[in-house]
């Protein structure tokens, strides 16, 4: 099973110009869903992991599923102001704006490895400020894990310095 026919594209959507990879088609199949979990966990053979961490809010789908199959706990990632408890945040710019992260302070310890997960890498830079919340807060990044790369806005430029993997480039 190919998990890319459950990808669909939604022309000029958020604003003209725009290719929006729209995964709920995915999210729908449940057989579908179990092949894209068992291809983000593949990638994570012999790593120790403590944390995964899922960015608002499509990272939620996936990273919550992932935490569940590894056993560790799930960390999220959210915009301003969503977050009940203190928080630390970062900005960042993304392909059609700039927007602010956020994470509490006790999600995660320091020396913990963590992996960073979301539905998409495009221009870098939501991937950025969610390394950089996580290493102010002491976890050690083991991996991000991207459903999908849109490789021609070079994300991967952004956090080239940690292990990347995504079952998806387009």
């Amino acid at each position: 099973m190919s998990i890319d026919q459950y990808i669909r594209g939604i022309q000029d959507f958020p604003k003209p110009g725009i290719n929006f990879k729209d995964i709920t088609p995915l999210l729908n199949d449940p057989e579908a869903r179990k092949e894209c979990l068992k291809l983000l966990v593949s990638s994570l053979r012999d790593k120790k992991i403590d944390k995964v961490v899922g960015v608002e809010s499509r990272g939620f789908f996936f990273g919550m599923l992932l935490a569940q199959e590894l056993g560790v706990g799930f960390v999220p990632v959210r915009k301003p102001k969503k977050l009940p408890f203190a928080v630390i945040s970062a900005s960042y710019e993304l392909e059609y704006g700039t927007d602010t992260l956020e994470i509490h302070t006790d999600a995660i310890q320091k020396g913990e490895k963590v992996l960073i997960h979301d539905d998409v890498l495009a221009t870098g830079g939501t991937a950025k400020a969610v390394a950089e919340l996580v290493e102010e807060l002491g976890g050690e990044i083991v991996q991000f894990n991207f459903l999908m790369e849109l490789s021609f806005l070079n994300g991967r430029n952004k956090i080239s310095q940690y292990e990347i993997y995504s079952p998806l480039v387009y």
